[in-house]
């Protein structure tokens, strides 16, 4: 049985109303040999690198994810009330939400499809790979620590292809669909607090934004904005007497296309404190608000703003949010946030093994990539409780100054800690001799003799 440190122990009992106790019990061992393995993260993996790659009941371990009876949904819950509590316990909760592309092969894989790999694609040339589709939900919360904003995964859902749910005679969900169950699922969590969601174009949906504001509390959405949408004035009122139905939009608006194609058209230049990775960035803006109105849905209100570039390093843009008293400065700020999804997807990968592990039961699959994000956030919340206490180690070099840390530097810290308590914890008390087991040895000299 593992035991982790006293300092990790809260974030990890958190999660053990969810399991029976022996359950419980081999969750944690393939938490931790998650963490301390390298390279691929299969079970195998996190069995070896704790020194259990005789243990004869090994297959107890595999039906942690592929039998035994527990939820993914209200882990994701308890794992977004510990990331609000410790990085967000005031204000307005700005979550981020974007899918991303697991490369899988193989017959027993039913779920996966063939879709466009933004990835591996450029300008002239358009690569599609076979793979597994999630969409994943991300708190996007200032790490004091780390001087920036991470995005800190709590919710992963994975999207079926078409031909698999045809196959099994299931109804087919779009994208807008799937973050519109995820977006009520995040209301129900969380139904006092102010929620702003960050999306890129392909949740620009009336219907998917018609559903936020009509949430009883009403969730912001941020997104991109057609240059060619249908943007009309507001319903003038009613006469006294007027019979007939209820106008739901005025008078048709120009395009935002024709607007900065105008020469008249007057922009507003500001100054932007951050922009992306440069700390100040001249733009001029426009801003107004508007119904954007299609036949079939309901018309939203909403407020536009263009950004155009002075320096002409990135072509003009449009953005929305439903909440029309938001100031376009604020509205550009929290669209800017949406870039740390990438990040988070690409260390993800590089440090956690996504795309490496091996499951072919359909509820492993279901739970090992929502499993792995979500262990994202479980090691920051543990390398948040040792920056309490000091700060955190920065790994750097000569040819590489490095001023901040960041996931990798994080992780580093965990696993140091890990390590040093499976090293010393059978002689606390002797300060000057540092004796290891032939054991321990052997697990050292794996782990670093057939990392990745």
């Amino acid at each position: 049985m593992v035991r982790f440190p006293t300092e990790m122990a809260p974030t990890i009992n958190a999660f053990s109303c969810l399991f029976s106790r022996r359950v419980f019990q081999h969750a944690q061992v393939l938490l931790m040999g998650t963490i301390l393995a390298p390279g691929q993260r299969m079970v195998t993996s996190a069995l070896r690198v704790l020194g259990l790659d005789q243990e004869s009941s090994f297959q107890n371990y595999h039906r942690v994810l592929n039998r035994a009876k527990w939820s993914g949904l209200a882990a994701a819950g308890i794992l977004l009330r510990l990331l609000v509590c410790a990085f967000a316990p005031m204000g307005p909760l700005i979550v981020g939400i974007d899918e991303t592309l697991e490369r899988r092969r193989g017959k027993r894989i039913t779920a996966k499809g063939t879709y466009y790999d933004p990835v591996r694609s450029s300008k002239d040339i358009i690569v599609k790979s076979t793979g597994l589709r999630w969409m994943s939900m991300m708190l996007l919360a200032p790490i004091p620590w780390a001087g920036c904003v991470w995005a800190l995964p709590f919710l992963t859902a994975l999207m079926p292809s078409k031909q698999h749910c045809e196959e099994k005679g299931r109804r087919y969900k779009t994208t807008s669909q799937w973050a519109r169950q995820m977006i009520s699922q995040l209301r129900r969590w969380m139904p006092q607090r102010d929620i702003v969601v960050v999306a890129d174009g392909a949740y620009s949906v009336l219907k998917l934004l018609g559903h936020c504001i009509s949430l009883p509390k009403p969730v912001t959405m941020v997104t991109r904005l057609r240059l060619n949408a249908a943007l009309y004035d507001p319903p003038a009122p009613r006469k006294p007497g007027q019979l007939g139905r209820y106008r739901l939009k005025g008078d048709r608006l120009p395009t935002i296309q024709s607007i900065i194609e105008d020469e008249n058209t007057r922009w507003t230049r500001i100054v932007l404190p951050k922009w992306y990775s440069h700390e100040q960035r001249p733009l001029e803006i426009l801003s107004a608000t508007a119904l954007w109105y299609h036949i079939g849905a309901k018309p939203v209100p909403i407020r536009w703003v263009v950004a155009r570039d002075p320096l002409g390093k990135f072509p003009t843009q449009a953005l929305l949010c439903t909440d029309p008293s938001v100031e376009p400065s604020q509205i550009l700020s929290w669209f800017m946030l949406r870039w740390q999804l990438e990040t988070t997807f690409q260390e993800a990968r590089t440090h956690l093994g996504i795309e490496t592990q091996r499951q072919w039961s359909d509820l492993a699959i279901q739970r090992a990539t929502p499993a792995l994000l979500g262990l994202y956030s479980i090691i920051t919340l543990m390398a948040d409780r040792r920056a309490k206490r000091g700060a955190l180690p920065i790994r750097g070099a000569a040819w590489y100054a490095k001023g901040k840390v960041t996931f990798s530097d994080a992780i580093a810290s965990v696993r140091r800690l890990l390590w040093a308590v499976s090293i010393y914890s059978m002689s606390p008390e002797i300060s000057d001799v540092r004796k290891l087991k032939s054991q321990m040895v052997d697990r050292l000299t794996n782990a670093l003799c057939y990392a990745a």
